[in-house]
């Protein structure tokens, strides 16, 4: 099975101009923990919610900060057209539960999540994943 196959193709966008407070807002309203930012539909990095506490809030910085001083510019990502399996090894690898989806253009086309790839794969690749994620300490 391919990533296209399993992925969220529905993806809140977050631009690196948006303020803390509207990234924080989108998450609310959407229920998730990370957003994606693109620059001219190109994917130039992730903010989570805890980058915002520990980031931003903990730095001193308020609602209005932009996103582009607490984002994650060293992202992780995989190809919409790999093998679901190999990316759930690498998910456990990095120690995330989920990645963004590129096509070969390096256009953000999806979100992958551990959720997706259990409701669409279950099996053993998707619980190993989830414990070399959950071990304690560095990544």
């Amino acid at each position: 099975m391919k990533v296209c196959d399993a992925m969220t193709i529905e993806v809140q966008l977050c631009t690196p101009e948006d303020t803390l407070r509207d990234a924080a807002e989108a998450m609310m309203a959407l229920d998730v923990g990370l957003l994606p930012i693109t620059d001219n539909e190109r994917l130039v990095g992730m903010i989570t919610d805890r980058d915002i506490v520990v980031r931003g809030v903990a730095m001193g910085r308020g609602p209005d900060a932009l996103v582009r001083d607490i984002m994650t510019n060293d992202v992780k990502y995989c190809f919409d057209d790999q093998e679901l399996d190999e990316v759930t090894r690498n998910m456990g690898e990095l120690r995330v539960r989920r990645l963004p989806v590129v096509n070969r253009d390096k256009q953000l086309v999806g979100i992958i999540a551990l959720g997706d790839i259990v409701r669409s794969a279950p099996g053993d690749g998707t619980v190993n994943a989830l414990r070399r994620i959950s071990q304690p300490g560095p990544a």
